[in-house]
């Protein structure tokens, strides 16, 4: 019995350990830190709760279109002199009474404006619908980018530990060669330690610039920081590709597909009904009511006898039906005043509106002209790699065979390293931008 209690404790200890071993070392795809972004995300619940809002005074709205019902019962014990209800004369004496009564109230006419009070709501319901999308496309794109930036960090973190291989390799054939006495020059061998040094130092440096990013990362996920965290990589075919359509093209279908373009329009929609209803206030307002009432008092008698409580339920009983109009004439220019104060309010969703539209055509260009660029600068350095691999190619055969000055030797590596770094950024670079007018265009595929 004891062994087995020992037993349980070591596994409940020892579970959570492989538990966290296996969040340590989980690897991550695209989509998956999307998802975890979107739900975690404070902008995104925020933007959930105002689009839970907005539906509510979309539905009330719509439910301004029902009558109004109330009803009301009262109770009372007088004491000394007060009014019969029953009869409606002063009595002086102590009695109860009770008052109980239905009304009811439909509005006919009002200018309009609970129709286009609903087409209002409706229009900024619709409108938070498309600020939610806009949080999730924010959190998105960002995500995407601080993805690709944690790839690329990581090709780089490979690419100068390749780097640091070579200079550690020629550095210990050297040292082999310096006590073997057969190396020529020993300022060859200091030369090399001095780039293998460099080469320590970028690995230092890049692997402090890949945590970053991965901290940069996890926190958009807003997740706890896993330094041993991974990332499935990227298709390098798909890296490079250059978006099809142009800007302008680009630009005509973001106006189309874009949520907060549409947000945008919506609410200038919503503004003009605004307008509308604002001006109905302006209008008469005709109502129909009704309503049915009773009453009933201890103080009531006929012929010397008490009537009963069910008897004066029954004959007290009254209705009443009409029509009510009311008309608006003077209430300190209110009214009017709230039309001034709509069409201001319409006015500013045309400006946000228009500027909302210049700026996405500035960030469509923007964004089309660094793509273009970093597609350029890609093809550019893939035709110097080629060129400076070739070169290291032989520099290298050349100083192995003692035929080379390290210096050159160097040079021809630092060449090569430099180059290999420039293409791997701007790899990234060409699929960062390409991604951004994939979201410009409502398509952001993973």
């Amino acid at each position: 019995m004891r062994y087995f209690k020992y037993l349980l404790f070591s596994l409940s200890l020892l579970i959570p350990a492989l538990a966290h071993s296996q969040v340590a070392d989980t690897t991550l795809t695209l989509q998956q830190c999307i998802d975890i972004a979107i739900k975690n995300n404070l902008d995104v619940k925020k933007s959930e709760l105002a689009l839970a809002t907005a539906q509510v005074n979309s539905n009330q709205a719509k439910e301004f279109m029902l009558p109004t019902i109330s009803g009301q019962v009262d109770h009372s014990i007088n004491n000394g002199r007060g009014i019969d209800p029953s009869t409606n004369t002063y009595v002086k004496q102590s009695f109860k009474s009770g008052n109980y009564s239905l009304s009811g109230d439909l509005t006919v006419f009002s200018g309009l404006q609970n129709l286009n009070n609903i087409k209002q709501t409706s229009l900024a319901y619709q409108a938070g619908k498309m600020d939610l999308q806009q949080a999730k496309d924010q959190i998105t794109i960002n995500v995407i980018t601080a993805y690709l930036l944690v790839l690329n960090n990581t090709e780089l973190f490979n690419q100068v530990k390749n780097q640091l291989d070579v200079s550690k390799k020629q550095v210990e054939r050297l040292e082999i060669l310096e006590k073997e006495g057969a190396n020529k020059l020993p300022s060859d061998l200091y030369d090399l330690k001095g780039t293998f040094g460099d080469n320590q130092l970028n690995v230092v440096t890049t692997n402090a610039t890949l945590k970053t990013s991965k901290l940069n990362l996890l926190q958009i996920l807003n997740i706890p920081y896993r330094e041993n965290i991974s990332l499935q990589p990227i298709n390098a075919d798909d890296l490079a590709k250059q978006t099809t359509n142009s800007a302008d093209q680009v630009y005509d279908i973001a106006l189309n597909q874009l949520a907060y373009i549409k947000a945008a329009i919506l609410r200038r929609q919503s503004a003009e009904k605004g307008v509308s209803v604002a001006k109905g206030s302006l209008f008469p307002t005709v109502s129909l009511y009704s309503g049915i009432s009773t009453n009933y008092s201890s103080a009531a008698q006929l012929n010397g006898q008490t009537i009963g409580y069910y008897d004066q339920f029954k004959n007290n009983y009254g209705t009443q039906f009409g029509v009510s109009l009311r008309m608006p004439i003077l209430n300190y220019m209110q009214n009017r005043n709230k039309v001034a104060l709509a069409k201001i309010q319409l006015q500013n969703n045309i400006y946000v509106e228009q500027t909302t539209k210049v700026q996405l055509k500035q960030n469509v260009e923007q964004a089309y002209l660094n793509m273009t660029s970093a597609y350029d600068k890609y093809n550019v350095l893939t035709d110097q790699v080629k060129a400076y691999t070739e070169s290291f190619r032989t520099a290298e055969i050349r100083f192995n065979a003692g035929v080379l000055t390290s210096v050159d030797f160097v040079v021809a590596k630092n060449n090569l390293d430099r180059a290999k770094i420039n293409l791997i950024n701007a790899r990234y670079e060409v699929y960062i931008y390409n991604k951004i007018l994939d979201y410009y265009q409502g398509k952001l595929s993973l």
